[in-house]
């Protein structure tokens, strides 16, 4: 299976990537289907089924309006959320959805919008959508949102291939073992050795622009998170920080020493802070790998960028890339999605990746860059998924800040070893999907247990 940095990296909008961003990628490769079966203009009726975790916590993450804006024909990259709000309400008070962005369809929400109390077999983010037409059921399929935005539809399940990339690399690897005995043999660091696997798909300069531009939408996501206060969307009045922050850093005078260290930390946190604000008021950010671990590996590529010298594109495009390749790792072997193995495979997966990247740019060698990994992964196992009230608000936000933190300790601890550590990254990896597997399923975003029962008035 071949994974592009692109794949874990995609601009999108929150509050989750597998609840939000999967959803209406799965809605309109389900229209998009529709048009290539000259179906589109025979539907009188559509019908979204969410199973799983996309029901239980759906509402919260935006899984039914996001399917709806899928079925509209609205793609996560290109939306504009401004627009969701507005379209929403419209559809609700004439109960017609336009089909493809143009065609006139009877939709009833409380009909039409149904959350079903069960799983399906092949994952717990599961949906299926049904169009009839005037001589019955057109069609219909079933899709599986498996973390990180990514789709994979019925067909692909069964057929155990998923939506899987067989494109040849020239450096392709499935373990951290095979990864560094590639970096040795070829004399390449681990940004270097991904460049040329990521050549395959694009040019160069296709590469470093598109990374650019991931790095440009991280920046855009910071500073809309720092012009917005007042109270997160969902219920649970959970007051937006980072402005507020932002301004209490900026009027600090010139720290001493320790003063300076944690002022850095705190920068940080901001960055996280309101990295994850935005995607909790579902506004535009970036999948790294998830929604719901949105904020940690931005938040640290900006404390680089902001307390280093001479940084460049080339610190971006590196940091990028290397992180990229210890999320490959995560996503080969065990899961980056909440849904199946709790948050570590979210959280815990991001911190080893922005851990790895930041390695990396400050001169790593692969077994440093590995070992970074493995500590930033190892402090996140067991981490459970139970956001409160299914919103991607508490424990999310903070989590993310703590975690940003937390890759910087595992980078700088890494960078005073040799790269030889206990316990390797690949069996970390395995740790984790085994350790998801053993994990109740009131643990793995379905608002069951912990947290999100835990809440109560003071």
């Amino acid at each position: 299976m071949a994974i592009s940095v692109f794949d874990l990296f995609k601009i999108g909008i929150g509050p989750s990537s597998s609840h939000t961003v999967g959803p209406m990628r799965a809605a309109a490769l389900f229209v998009q289907a529709l048009r290539e079966r000259a179906l589109l203009e025979q539907v009188r009726r559509v019908e979204v089924q969410l199973y799983g975790s996309l029901s239980a916590t759906g509402i919260g993450h935006g899984s039914d309006t996001a399917t709806v804006m899928g079925l509209m024909g609205e793609w996560p990259d290109a939306i504009d959320p401004s627009q969701i709000g507005v379209r929403i309400h419209t559809l609700r008070e004439t109960d017609t959805l336009l089909l493809d962005g143009r065609l006139p369809v009877p939709f009833v929400w409380a009909r039409d919008m149904r959350l079903l109390d069960e799983n399906l077999p092949f994952h717990p983010n599961a949906m299926t959508l049904v169009v009839w037409g005037d001589e019955g059921e057109l069609h219909r399929d079933t899709y599986y949102s498996v973390g990180g935005g990514f789709v994979v539809d019925q067909a692909q399940a069964e057929s155990g291939v998923a939506d899987m990339d067989r494109t040849e690399l020239p450096y392709d690897f499935s373990s951290a073992v095979e990864l560094l005995q590639l970096c040795k043999t070829h004399n390449l660091r681990v940004a270097e050795l991904m460049l040329a696997n990521e050549k395959v798909w694009r040019s160069e300069e296709e590469i470093r622009s598109g990374l650019m531009k991931l790095w440009r939408a991280m920046q855009d996501c910071v500073e809309q998170g720092l012009k917005h206060e007042g109270i997160l969307p969902g219920g649970l009045n959970v007051r937006r920080r980072a402005a507020k922050l932002h301004r209490s850093l900026q009027e600090l005078g010139k720290p001493n020493v320790i003063g300076s260290t944690l002022s850095a930390m705190e920068w940080v946190n901001l960055f996280a802070l309101a990295v994850n604000e935005e995607n909790a008021a579902g506004g535009r950010m970036v999948t790294a790998p998830t929604n719901g671990a949105a904020g940690i590996i931005p938040a640290v590529l900006h404390y680089f960028m902001k307390f280093s010298e001479d940084v460049t594109e080339a610190n971006v495009v590196d940091y990028m890339l290397s992180a990229a390749a210890v999320g490959i790792l995560c996503k080969k072997n065990a899961s980056i999605s909440g849904a199946e193995v709790g948050c570590q495979g979210e959280v815990g997966s991001a911190c080893a990746m922005a851990a790895a990247g930041l390695a990396e740019i400050l001169g790593a060698t692969p077994e440093q860059l590995c070992n970074a990994a493995e500590i930033g992964l190892e402090h996140n196992l067991g981490l459970t998924c139970d956001p409160v009230g299914g919103l991607v608000q508490v424990p999310c936000i903070e989590r993310n800040a703590i975690a940003a933190v937390k890759a910087i300790n595992a980078a700088q601890m890494a960078l005073r070893g040799d790269g030889q550590h206990f316990i390797s990254l690949d069996r970390v990896i395995r740790t984790m999907r085994d350790t998801g597997a053993d994990m109740h399923d009131k643990y793995k975003e379905t608002s069951r247990g912990g947290l999100a029962v835990s809440a109560v008035e003071c």
